[in-house]
């Protein structure tokens, strides 16, 4: 399993616009092949500042078959416009679990 965590910088104002977009798009992303789950996390401390959690079954399933996809184009122009600056995108492999 692999965690991609993507860190969101939002236009100011633009909250519930995204997160109601957001909703959409995570239908997108999670029919996608590889695709285990979908959350959105909203910083406390930053009121414009999100952090998407996909869980993933390979890399390959986020970088090639998703990113490569329609779904991908459906996904940035849902959520896209509401975008500061590029997203900081990273993943991650379990190593641990409690």
């Amino acid at each position: 399993m692999i965690l991609e965590i993507a860190t969101l910088s939002i236009k100011a104002g633009s909250n519930s616009a995204f997160e109601s977009a957001f909703e959409q798009a995570k239908q997108v992303v999670i029919s996608s092949q590889g695709c285990k789950s979908a959350k959105l996390m909203h910083c406390i401390e930053n009121e414009s500042k999100y952090q998407v959690l996909i869980e993933w079954e390979t890399l390959e399933a986020h970088t090639v078959t998703f990113r490569e996809s329609e779904k991908f184009t459906q996904w940035r122009t849902l959520i896209g416009p509401y975008f500061e600056s590029a997203p900081q995108v990273e993943h991650f492999a379990l190593k641990s679990e409690v």
